[in-house]
């Protein structure tokens, strides 16, 4: 297949010779990104605060677009589940919007009494040139909660702009509430969105280690708790392509250091728990942990040895939104046996790419912000077992007659920490061993590289 002329320094094959990639880019004119917008992004990081309103100003297809964008489960309100939209038609468009947008925040904020609320901007409103911000601010004052803009028309980036854009609303979030009753050995968890109850997974693990977490950030997350985050003692990011800005600047204003950690599968979890235990210096906790690992490995392994028997040999293909994930990927399909021919990544940077170049077998296909047309190919050329990406990926997999493991925000399976890493072996190993893969033709695509 024919690689676009301006793509071609986003394509990596590892060999022997060093080599670099480019990224953090914008998406090439006539490639179909499978990114999604800044305002998507935006509402990625922000959605899972559960007890927060949640309004998008803008045309009622960017609320449908963004609605239940998570499978974020929260352990009590549920707010976050509504998708409130202004509506926007092309009255507003002509006339403004300003006036509809005052109305809607109080109407919502009178019934459903939020803790705080979170305008988003979409492309029509950067385009009229609403005064989101205004609006925002006489709500707050009239109603005494935050009222916070998030102004991310589609248009002004990338996704990751939209990451940015939502730190920024939880960084003036933090530093708001008291923090007197927090102890020395706290952590806020940041980059973990509860798919599936995994917060709770990872949250138990580290009360077990003595540790207290202050925040969940964004995952079963309280407004609450986000305002009193600046008194944890270490923030621990999970998806460091979302939440690296937020901790970024809590070091900077709070001088609270960060660590990245991963908890997909059995290596990463553990070193994660383990590095959080050595940062507190605590020899106790340290045997609690060491103590908690070995428990929990002994717990999944006799199943995951039975998966990986017939998983040997069988090869990979990983395209995910963060580079911290698709490390961890790599990692885990070496423990059941398997091979990586091809992984990509929407929003990395040099230096995860340089790692993933690092943990690859020669060979490996390495891509930065594919398109369907460029996975199709590769997909055929690697003669890939599974392919393992997100709602975007699922179709093309399908298309071609390979089988697919879910690993984005849409699932329902818990697949962090040790439990999650046996939910994966079993889902990789459904799926691959799955009968109906022979009544399936493999190269169901065209040379073009077009799903047929």
């Amino acid at each position: 297949m024919e690689i676009l002329k301006d793509r071609r320094n986003q394509i990596h094959r590892k060999g022997d010779e060093p080599g670099s990639i480019t990224c953090e880019k914008a998406s090439v004119a006539g490639s179909v990104s499978q990114r999604a917008c800044v305002f998507c992004g935006s509402r990625v990081v922000l959605y899972p605060v559960a007890d927060a309103l949640h309004l998008v100003h803008g045309p009622i297809g960017c609320a449908t677009y963004t609605w239940d964008i998570r499978g974020a489960l929260s352990s009590g309100p549920e707010l976050h589940r509504m998708s409130f939209s202004t509506d926007l038609n092309e009255m507003d468009v002509v006339y403004g919007a300003e006036q509809k947008l005052y109305h809607s925040l109080i109407e919502l904020i009178d019934a459903y009494k939020p803790k705080a609320a979170f305008v988003y901007s979409t492309c029509i409103v950067g385009l009229i040139g609403d005064d989101v911000v205004s609006i925002c601010k006489k709500v707050a004052a009239e109603k005494d909660i935050p009222v916070l803009p998030v102004e991310a028309p589609g248009f002004a980036g990338t996704k990751k702009d939209g990451y940015k854009i939502a730190c920024d609303a939880l960084l003036s979030l933090a530093g708001t509430a008291n923090t007197d009753t927090i102890s020395a050995k706290s952590i806020n968890i940041l980059g973990d969105f509860n798919i599936a109850g995994e917060t709770w997974v990872i949250r138990d693990y580290y009360q077990r280690m003595g540790v207290n977490v202050v925040a969940t950030v964004t995952g079963d997350g309280r407004v609450n708790d986000i305002q009193k985050m600046h008194g944890a003692t270490l923030n621990v990011v999970q998806c460091s392509g979302s939440m690296t800005h937020l901790a970024r600047s809590l070091k900077e204003k709070y001088n609270i250091p960060f660590i990245r950690v991963s908890y997909f599968g059995i290596e990463d979890t553990a070193a994660a728990l383990y590095d959080v235990a050595r940062f507190f210096g605590d020899d106790s906790m340290l045997a609690r942990t060491k103590e908690l690992v070995r428990q929990e490995t002994q717990a999944i392994m006799p199943e995951i040895r039975r998966y990986a028997r017939d998983l040997e040999g069988k090869k990979a293909a990983i395209y995910v939104g963060g580079a911290f994930k698709a490390f961890s990927l790599v990692r885990a399909l070496r423990t059941l046996g398997m091979g990586t021919v091809l992984v990509g990544t929407q929003t990395g940077n040099p230096e995860d790419y340089e790692q993933l170049r690092e943990i690859c077998d020669p060979g490996t296909i390495i891509v930065d912000d594919a398109n369907p047309l460029e996975l199709c190919s590769f997909l055929k050329e690697q003669r890939c077992d599974v392919f393992i990406g997100g709602v975007k990926e699922r179709a093309l997999a399908y298309k071609l007659g390979l089988g697919f493991c879910d690993h984005n925000h849409e699932r329902k399976e818990a697949l962090a920490g040790f439990i999650g890493m046996r939910n994966f072996a079993r889902e990789i190993h459904a799926t691959i061993m799955s009968p109906i893969w022979k009544f399936v033709p493999r190269d169901n695509c065209e040379d073009s590289g077009n799903p047929s």
